[in-house]
């Protein structure tokens, strides 16, 4: 298939369902909502569809019955891309920041969200379902064919204890306001290509115990980001854009994924 610019103009839709040409999938009521009363999209109206596996497909609204709606599929539009392998791993923040991060995450390429949790961390729980809603949207709204995987909360110890054997190379991007080394564009650019996960800590920072753990073990690189203090939130697209810029697929950047 012929690559062609993803189409920025057609409303996009998440589907959960197998996608392939000629079939018919009926619309869950509150997709049928979004189209129909949200969008006011006539029946036969085209939009494009995708489920993070099958690629984007063209489709066309169908009525089935006053209340009823579903969608033709047509033709592939963009093959499946190779999911985002950049992982964020984060405390979890107070609900509002913690939907404004992980949409950002995602615009941003992360593959896979890790909420840890932290000694100075105010939220010890995450509302999983929320946040691959927030997710999704993001995805819809930019063009994106990859919904990343979001995994439940562990404690900070109890991840890096199992990062060698279970990561296999990839390194960790500690965002560490206290790193002696001030210039974050050195510091990225003098590793060594690997895997990577961005490291961003609860608005309180890690702490003390937590800072030196983090400094003692050799797959984590600290990376200060700049004279000013940022909320967590704020830090992470800083940090993400840092490195995606630097060392990630922003290198590379093409219209088709």
């Amino acid at each position: 298939m012929k690559k062609t610019p993803r189409d920025i103009k057609s409303q996009r839709l998440y589907l959960r369902a197998p996608l392939s040409g000629g079939a018919r999938i009926a619309l869950e009521r509150g997709q049928t909502n979004y189209l129909v009363n949200v969008l006011r999209l006539p029946p036969g109206a085209e939009i494009c569809v995708f489920n993070g596996r099958d690629g984007e497909w063209s489709a066309r609204l169908r009525s089935e019955s006053r209340k009823a709606f579903c969608l033709d599929i047509g033709e592939l539009t963009r093959r499946q891309p190779p999911d985002p392998d950049l992982h964020y791993i984060f405390a979890p923040l107070k609900q509002g920041r913690i939907d404004y991060m992980v949409e950002k995450a995602v615009e941003m390429g992360s593959g896979r969200l890790r909420p840890v949790l932290t000694q100075h961390g105010q939220v010890s729980r995450v509302n999983a379902k929320r946040m691959e809603a927030n997710a999704v949207e993001a995805a819809e709204q930019c063009g994106l064919l990859s919904i990343p995987s979001i995994d439940a909360p562990v404690a900070l110890k109890a991840l890096v204890d199992g990062w060698a054997e279970l990561e296999g190379g990839r390194r960790i991007i500690f965002c560490d306001e206290g790193s002696e080394q001030s210039d974050p564009q050195a510091i990225l650019s003098a590793l060594e290509p690997s895997r990577l996960a961005v490291l961003v800590g609860p608005e309180g920072g890690f702490s003390d115990e937590e800072q030196r753990l983090l400094r003692s073990l050799p797959f984590v690189t600290a990376l200060a980001l700049g004279p000013r203090i940022m909320r967590a939130d704020t830090a992470a697209v800083a940090a993400l854009a840092l490195v995606q810029a630097i060392l990630g697929d922003w290198r590379n950047a093409s219209p088709y994924h």
